[in-house]
């Protein structure tokens, strides 16, 4: 009896900002990868997260929501999204029951033509009734006429366990393309600042948690701790204040909260310095966002 052969396959998530990538995505790995507030572009970077078993290894990708860009970052931004579409085995289109069904036509356009399968998810149906979702599998079926559609609610992990099947079923015969131990490919720094600037966003009102980025400049495990030193790097002086806040105490609340989570993340106990500095406009200085690793051409 021939012996089944190993599937695996890169898995790639895209959509319009606030659909409810990360949330999928951190559904489908099993663990929490991307970090999920209600802010759009919460996203910046392309994440991977990878789910093993012995006869297979699917490699998910979260990207940052599709968007029109109006700054360097947020052509990076783009530009990871792009980049999805040209390596997937798989693609999974997130769309939900909020949004205009055109939103960035464009990008619609370029996954219609794909010769790859594509599943595409319509999340967020605990929001609607059974006559509107109809409605909308029907409007998408003239947009995406050779997708799979299968409405989900990421939110009550509904329909998730389905994707998972389907999505190994599509995945081509091939090797593993990483270690079948390895969970992602970002360094441990990369979470620790994401889990920071998960936190900023959350505690943060208005444009300061769009002009924030986090820089991990030192991370030291030892034994029975982990010491680490991050810069949160602003636009304006003003912003500088808001973040620190009267006496300290709103940085103070910010680096208690990303402290617990990230001592939840490793499993060990945290010792957490967090400064913040100032740079003008970082969002479009290619030395900045080049050290933030974004690939500039």
């Amino acid at each position: 009896m021939k012996e089944k052969e190993h599937r695996s396959g890169f898995v790639n998530i895209v959509g319009n900002p606030n659909v409810g990538k990360s949330t999928l995505m951190n559904l489908l790995v099993g663990e929490k990868l991307s970090i999920i507030t209600s802010k759009a572009q919460t996203t910046r970077h392309r994440i991977i997260g990878i789910v093993n078993t012995p006869e297979y290894q699917v490699v998910y990708s979260d990207t940052p929501g599709v968007l029109r860009p109006n700054y360097k970052l947020q052509e990076q931004m783009l530009a990871f999204s792009l980049s999805a579409l040209d390596d997937a085995d798989v693609l999974l289109y997130v769309t939900d029951m909020v949004e205009t069904i055109d939103k960035n036509d464009d990008f619609l356009q370029r996954v219609r033509r794909l010769d790859i399968p594509v599943l595409l998810l319509i999340n967020k149906i605990d929001l609607t009734n059974q006559s509107d979702l109809e409605k909308r599998v029907d409007q998408w079926h003239e947009l995406l006429p050779n997708a799979e559609i299968y409405p989900i609610s990421a939110l009550n992990d509904f329909g998730i366990d389905v994707i998972k099947k389907r999505v190994v079923e599509l995945l081509p015969e091939s090797p593993p393309y990483f270690e079948k131990d390895a969970l992602t490919d970002k360094p441990a720094r990369f979470f620790v600042s994401e889990i920071i600037r998960e936190k900023a966003l959350m505690l943060y009102r208005k444009e300061i948690p769009y002009s924030l980025e986090v820089i991990i400049e030192e991370f030291k495990e030892e034994e029975d701790i982990i010491r680490i030193r991050a810069v949160i790097w602003v636009e304006r002086e003003s912003q500088k204040g808001i973040v620190i806040g009267r006496k300290g105490g709103a940085l103070k609340k910010l680096g208690t909260m990303a402290r617990k989570d990230i001592e939840l993340f490793f499993g060990k106990k945290v010792y957490l310095q967090l400064f913040v500095k100032v740079e003008k406009d970082w969002k479009n200085n290619d030395r900045m966002l080049r050290g933030l690793g974004y690939k500039l051409d």
